[in-house]
Order: C-alpha cells, then structure tokens, then sequence
C-alpha cells in the first residue's frame, strides 16, 4: 500500500514535469492551427497513457530495485519520446508542405465567399464517383458521335448524289456521241449512194 501511494505521488510530481507539447504560432492560419491542436491533444494524451504510474507497474521489479533509478528512466524516456514524435511530425509537415497545402485551403475557403452551392465530394463508394464522372463525359462523346455520324451521312448522300449525276451525265453523252456516230454513218452512206450515183450517170453518157 504504501509503495503503491509513494508511486502515485512520484506520478503526479512526474506529471508536473513532464515536457509540455509545442503550442502554435499565434499568426498560424485556421487549419494550421487546428492541426496543431489536434496534434498538441494527441501528445498530451499520449503521455497521460503513458504516466509513472504505469510504467512503475509495468517494471516492479526494478522500481523495487531503486525507485529513483525507475523515474529517471521514466523522465529520460518520455522526454525522448516526446522529442522523437515532434520531430517526426515536423518531418512530415515539411515533406508532405503541409503549411502551403493548409494555407492554400484556407484561401480557397475566403475565395468562395458567401457561396454556398454544393462542390462534388468523393462519396466514398469507387463506383458511384468514377459513374459520376464517366458518364457526364460518356454522354458527351456519344452526342458528338452522333453528330459526326450524321454529317458523314449527310455528306456520303451528297456525294452518292453527285456520282449519280455524273453517271446520268455520262449516259448522256454516250447517247449523244451514238445518235451523232449514227447521224454521221447515215451521211456517209448517203454521200457513197450519191458518188455513185453520180458514176453511173457519167457512164451511161
């Protein structure tokens, strides 16, 4: 009892000491500066999970070995804990650029203003937003097919056209060319018969 009353008073002096989380900047902007809360109440319950207490229970055999070895472990522990996730998280804040992403957010939200009109969203089902998005421009695709479509017909019918009054031209002018051979061979006989009628008349004088 008595060591479980001494490990509960070495938890709330620990608690006291115990680093405190980096706050924000106060010029921070309003998503940063949530970021930074949420990460701040992350730490702060990170290492009330993580109190002298615990550990003690945890490690009985060396807090009864020597409690004040015990809590320097602990203190040097979660101090290096604290400072890993930090820097971590500052790793990933500078990789990820995560303050340009935040700010550009924060932009885009005084941008839109009073505007309240409902943006698309991921709905989170994978079918429904690719359908969303593929068959607005599905249809657009086919509309203009359709129309393609129909402006070839429409020039394949002008053609087929044109290549029908070129035939009937053609035929026009074979039967021209037939009638005038015929019109030709007819004078050319007429005018054999006539040089030979002209013959026999000499010849009979």
């Amino acid at each position: 009892m008595a060591e479980k009353v001494e490990v509960e008073e070495r938890a709330s002096s620990s608690a006291a000491e115990a680093p405190e989380p980096a706050t924000a900047e106060p010029d921070e902007s309003g998503r940063l500066l949530l970021f930074n809360m949420v990460v701040d109440k992350f730490l702060a319950g990170l290492m009330d999970a993580g109190n002298y207490q615990r550990f003690a229970n945890c490690y009985r055999r060396l807090y009864k070995m020597g409690p004040e070895m015990t809590r320097s472990i602990y203190e040097q522990f979660m101090t290096q804990l604290h400072s890993f996730i930090n820097a971590e998280i500052l790793e990933l804040r500078e990789d990820g650029k995560l303050e340009v992403l935040l700010d550009s957010l924060d932009s885009l939200e005084r941008e839109a203003g009073d505007n309240i009109e409902l943006q698309w969203r991921p709905s989170g089902i994978p079918e429904e937003d690719v359908r969303s998005h593929l068959v607005p421009y599905l249809l657009k695709q086919r509309e203009y097919l359709r129309r393609l479509l129909k402006e070839k017909r429409q020039e394949n019918a002008r053609l087929a056209q044109s290549v029908l009054a070129g035939r009937e031209k053609i035929e026009e002018m074979q039967k021209e060319i037939q009638r005038r051979q015929q019109v030709w061979q007819s004078l050319s006989q007429s005018q054999r018969d006539l040089l030979l009628s002209l013959h026999g008349s000499r010849d009979g004088i």
